[in-house]
């Protein structure tokens, strides 16, 4: 495990960002993506009868929508042990191969680091 102040602070701030939309929004996860510009894009779960989607997959598709064009990085704040395959399929799919994804608990400490390849 990594306390969030081992992480610099532009990565910390997207931990922040995720922790606060789980608490926010009442939500299994929260997620935030930053892309090339240094632009953050926060969301929950989607969990409508007609759309499930993850935190981190919400966040990836809201920053494509926005004319994001890669990422630099990628927070999620979660119970889970592990991040899906396909959300870092997705941030992989934007960032590349190299593009760090923090999976932290609810109160920030970063539990595991991946790269998105």
């Amino acid at each position: 495990m990594t306390d969030s102040t081992d992480l610099g602070p532009e990565d910390r701030k997207i931990v922040t960002l995720a922790r606060s939309a789980r608490a926010r929004n009442g939500v299994p996860e929260g997620a935030a993506v930053r892309d090339e510009t240094g632009r953050t894009y926060v969301a929950g779960t989607v969990a409508l009868d007609s759309l499930k989607l993850s935190a981190l997959r919400t966040a990836v598709a809201m920053a494509v929508a926005s004319g994001a064009q890669s990422l630099e990085a990628a927070a999620v704040v979660s119970g889970a042990d592990a991040l899906e395959e396909a959300d870092i399929a997705a941030v992989r799919d934007l960032g590349g191969s190299g593009t760090p994804v923090f999976l932290a608990a609810a109160d920030g400490t970063v539990r595991a680091t991946v790269e998105a390849g």
